[in-house]
């Protein structure tokens, strides 16, 4: 690891904690007077690989120093605010840098698409807006600069779905939806924020622990916890808080569904093991009764009945969006374990979940832009008239039921290996219910996919393909991830691992 923390620099390594959030909302001006698409684009896609190239050495540097601890403006935490890098972050700023940049390739086809040519520089403002503010989320150590950063991250959201209307009006009325309860959400995170600085008086999240450490809990702090965990559990769309996602990734615009697919919930699901872990403890008995009765619970049923709700959709992104709130629901019940085991086991699956719905909805959004195509019915004959496009999708399907020589299938086996550990034998039915539920839906669009007879139209429409290379590049890499990572498998273990013992202490 030490060549990813020597090949930048020394005077920006130094100070790349901060100039992985500065530089895209510079950037995000930068674009915003961009006189046109392709420019705001071309400023889009360098800012993201200096994001990624960041988060590498950012990796470098934690793995040779444990903790990075960088104190904005010379003040030292608690007073001041600190940014912190540790290797329970350090797997979300690659997952956010890696795959925001593949996202950003593939963006100019699909945005020239489905964004009028006035709007797309604007457009790429606030999807950089965005990738800051969940960047910010991840690596601030400040409880109320992730409330900040969360809102910062929402709000831009709201407008990149709402630009979707161009295509499908419905964005406008998700958007709104999704405002409306990620207002809510914001607003019970910071008022758990409250309580947490009238009981410690600090809004350093280190500090906040040393506090109650010493001081223990009461009250104040039960509120908090439960205020904090409704919070994020809404952006993170846990069931049955995800009432917004399943609009939300149908009507946004292709580019905008895939990145937010692959990274927003995750983002939200970090933050909330960052408090649950970082902050309150997990020895404290109502963090502990959380574990089992809130998100194991709530995670299992999010396994099976979310599956059973995409099994019945009719459109394909509202499927693979009611897919996703399922597989958030893995997550939780590996948060749920209480286990280094369990968590590493979710973590895994949260990286790994990434690459599935990332090539998912790139191949998704390559049907559209050829063929305007979103109902799982007119999939038909896609393996003949895109077979590229048709196989990604395939391999990317195939992961996220869980079947051998894919991703899916590793992290769902330290899943079932982590619940065995705890000897929850009904954690390891609902896997494999809610598994054969996906296999069932999956079926459905793979079947439409490769045994329908295309349209005879479908020939004519095929001179509308726009730079093809530009989304078949980043969506072949992620489809082909799912193997490698099966193959290759030690990396990402080796991330959710180490994450998980940095919180845990390997208990």
């Amino acid at each position: 690891m030490q060549f990813l923390a020597d090949f930048l620099p020394a005077g920006i390594a130094m100070h790349a904690p901060a100039l992985i959030v500065v530089i895209p909302l510079i950037m995000a001006a930068v674009s915003a007077l961009m006189p046109n698409g392709r420019l705001g684009w071309l400023v889009t896609l360098i800012t993201s690989a200096l994001v990624a190239i960041l988060a590498l050495n950012l990796l470098g540097q934690v793995a040779t120093q444990d903790v990075i601890s960088y104190h904005l403006g010379g003040w030292a935490p608690p007073l001041g605010i600190e940014y912190r890098v540790d290797m329970l972050n350090i797997p979300l700023l690659l997952l956010v840098g890696i795959v925001g940049f593949l996202c950003v390739i593939y963006a100019l086809p699909s945005v020239a698409d489905e964004i009028a040519e006035n709007k797309q520089a604007l457009f790429y403002s606030a999807f950089l807006v965005c990738f800051a503010g969940l960047l910010g989320v991840t690596i601030t150590g400040d409880a109320f600069n992730v409330f900040v950063f969360l809102e910062i991250s929402s709000i831009s959201t709201y407008v990149i779905i709402a630009m979707g209307a161009g295509k499908d009006r419905r964005a406008l009325t998700a958007s709104y939806n999704y405002l409306i309860l990620g207002t809510i959400g914001a607003t019970f995170f910071v008022i758990g924020v409250g309580f947490l600085y009238m009981a410690t008086g600090t809004l350093n999240m280190a500090d906040m622990a040393a506090i109650l450490e010493q001081t223990g809990h009461n009250r104040v702090t039960q509120a908090a916890f439960a205020f904090i965990v409704v919070g994020l559990g809404l952006k993170a769309a846990m069931f049955p808080l995800h009432l917004w996602l399943p609009n939300a990734y149908a009507f946004a615009p292709n580019f905008v569904t895939a990145f937010l697919a692959s990274t927003a919930t995750k983002v939200a699901f970090y933050a909330l093991i960052r408090f649950l872990f970082s902050v309150f403890h997990p020895d404290v008995s109502f963090v502990e009764m959380s574990f089992v009765w809130l998100f194991a619970v709530v995670g299992t049923i999010a396994m099976v009945v979310a599956s059973l709700q995409a099994v019945f959709q009719t459109d394909a992104r509202r499927l693979l969006a009611y897919s996703s709130v399922a597989q958030v629901g893995y997550m939780m019940l590996g948060l749920g374990m209480g286990t280094a085991s369990g968590l590493s086991a979710g973590l895994l699956h949260l990286m790994n979940h990434a690459l599935m719905k990332g090539a998912l909805f790139m191949a998704l959004g390559a049907f559209a832009l050829n063929f305007g195509v979103r109902r799982v019915k007119d999939l038909a004959g896609m393996g003949k008239t895109m077979p590229a496009s048709a196989s990604a999708f395939t391999i990317a399907g195939l992961s996220l039921v869980g079947v051998p020589l894919t991703v899916g299938f590793t992290s769902k086996w330290y899943l079932v290996t982590a619940a065995l550990e705890r000897g929850w034998w009904w954690a390891v039915a609902a896997l494999m219910l809610s598994s054969l539920l996906a296999l069932a839906y999956v079926a459905r669009l793979l079947s439409a996919i490769w045994m329908d007879a295309p349209p005879s139209h479908h020939g004519e429409l095929m001179q509308r393909r726009l730079a093809p290379w530009m989304v078949l590049v980043p969506m072949s890499l992620l489809a082909l991830a799912n193997v490698y990572f099966f193959f290759h498998a030690d990396p990402l273990v080796w991330l959710a691992r180490s994450a998980a013992d940095a919180v845990m202490g390997g208990n």
